[in-house]
């Protein structure tokens, strides 16, 4: 029996009968819709004009959107594994990198809400890319996968609460499912960040970009038609939101804003106030510790993050909850972009007015080893990537090289960023001796919250994540595209095992 049933018994029957130990509350269905490297501000709801996404646009309309989401890491593997465990990523040892493995040992919401009788299934990407059967595991940590939400609703019994996370390959490059949403977009509107140049072959690729955004909104559409259709809307949360950052210079594989920082959407009619906007720090790592809330369960101890549920079922707007003020993320190996697979360790905090970065390896290349900087995508230069191309075929010239040094060059041990002056996040504060406090306070912040969360960057345990295995073996000796040979002058393969 639902809410509304008990209700109409009330109305109903006799005042003694409901005054009665009332009936629980019957858990909530999740349902979560994933985009896949995608930025926060690239939704219509978040204030881009140009892109066009109605569906997206009406669960914000009547759930609630928070302004300050991020990623516990600007890589997919990693970013998943957090979620799943809600956990940050220095805590799941070679779960820290991108294309390898999270360890049997960590379990996630999934186990624990099929353990409460949910069933639950995945859709796409689900955790990974990685091995999850060199890990000892059985099936994906996602859960059970399906080929449609349709079949996996089929194998329900009506009675049965259900997860369900349909884990989109949209907007990921290389840009082909959005072609036919590309062509209406609006070059000429586009808003180009101050990090990239104004130049034709990057609006063109924010367009490529913007029609896969299209894209994801339609399957949004039409998985809510779905429920709708099954009857289990009004019992269903509905969560939309990415894993990460685009695929852009400063963006993917970075810990500014453009990798990090993500759309988060929860709605659910009856049971979370909307519209309305929250302006806390969140963690896509609080959806698991949600989700077991949600679900009547203990949330273990093991877990670093915190349930989103004071916030969802507030009545208030803004910030909430005090004690939200900051979040942080975290770097470790994204794609094999180095010798011998080095990755490229980094932290951040970041605040309402600063973002503060501590780079652990200054003197290696943050977005991968010259001359593919594999860690900006297209990572083997194999597909398009029109923006990078052109930033790396005139990166000498004077009216690209600042873009080219922003990102690809190499960076100090600390940065430091005033986000209300420069949202664009370009000039980098560290050495103003005017902010040499703030920089004190934000670095002090930040080793404190890693010690406590016994980060080894901080406290000297062992880095397992170091020398993990990379399951995709395609990337270690990388062969550019035919075009990149071309214009860049490379060779037809590069090895970085040598």
């Amino acid at each position: 029996m639902n809410r509304r049933d008990f209700a109409a018994l009330c109305l109903g029957g006799s005042l003694a009968a409901c005054t009665q130990d009332p009936v629980p509350e019957r858990p909530p269905n999740i349902l979560i819709l994933m985009s896949d490297n995608h930025s926060w501000n690239h939704l219509g709801c978040y204030g881009d004009p140009v892109v066009k996404t109605p569906h997206i646009d009406a669960v914000a309309a009547r759930g609630v959107r928070f302004t300050n989401a991020y990623c516990s890491a600007p890589s997919c593997t990693p970013a998943r594994a957090s979620m799943l465990t809600g956990q940050d990523i220095w805590r799941l040892e070679e779960g820290a990198n991108l294309w390898g493995i999270l360890p049997k040992k960590f379990g996630g919401y999934p186990e624990r809400l099929e353990a409460a009788g949910y069933l639950v299934g995945f859709e796409g990407k689900g955790w990974g890319p990685g091995s999850f059967e060199a890990a000892g595991r059985a099936r994906n940590p996602a859960g059970d996968k399906y080929e449609s939400f349709t079949d996996f609703l089929a194998a329900r019994n009506l009675e049965q609460p259900f997860c369900y996370w349909f884990s989109s390959r949209d907007p990921h490059r290389p840009y082909d499912n959005g072609k036919e949403q590309a062509a209406t977009v609006d070059q000429a509107a586009i808003d180009v960040p101050g990090y990239l140049p104004d130049h034709p072959d990057v609006r063109r690729d924010m367009a490529d970009y913007y029609g896969e955004v299209e894209s994801f909104d339609g399957d949004v559409g039409r998985f809510l038609r779905v429920l709708e259709e099954s009857g289990a809307a009004e019992d269903t949360i509905v969560i939309v939101a990415s894993d990460n950052g685009w695929q852009m210079p400063r963006g993917l594989a970075n810990l500014y804003d453009f990798g990090t920082r993500i759309p988060l959407i929860v709605a659910q009619p009856g049971r979370i106030p909307g519209p309305r906007v929250v302006d806390d720090f969140v963690s896509l790592n609080d959806l698991a510790p949600t989700f077991l809330e949600l679900a009547g369960q203990a949330v273990p101890d093991e877990m670093t993050a915190r349930s989103l549920v004071p916030l969802l079922e507030s009545d208030a707007e803004g910030r909430i909850d005090p004690s939200r003020d900051f979040v942080v993320t975290a770097r470790e190996r994204h794609a094999f972009v180095r010798q011998g697979g080095a990755g490229y360790g980094g932290r951040a905090l970041r605040t309402d007015n600063f973002l503060y970065i501590r780079n652990y390896e200054p003197d290696a290349w943050p977005a991968g080893d010259p001359p593919l900087y594999g860690d900006v995508d297209a990572h083997q230069l194999h597909y398009p990537s029109p923006a990078k191309l052109l930033l790396l075929e005139h990166h000498d010239h004077p009216e690209f090289a600042r873009y080219f040094n922003l990102g690809f060059g190499k960076r100090p041990a600390e940065e430091l960023y005033d986000v209300r002056q420069d949202p664009d996040q370009l000039d980098n504060l560290a050495a103003d001796p005017d902010r040499a406090e703030v920089l004190r306070e934000l670095s002090e912040r930040l080793t404190e919250y890693l010690k406590e969360t016994g980060d080894p960057r901080e406290t000297g345990a062992p880095m397992l994540w170091e020398g993990g295995e990379y399951f995709a073996t395609r990337d270690l000796k990388p062969k550019p595209s035919v075009e990149a040979i071309e214009r860049l002058g490379l060779s037809e393969e590069y090895s970085y095992i040598d």
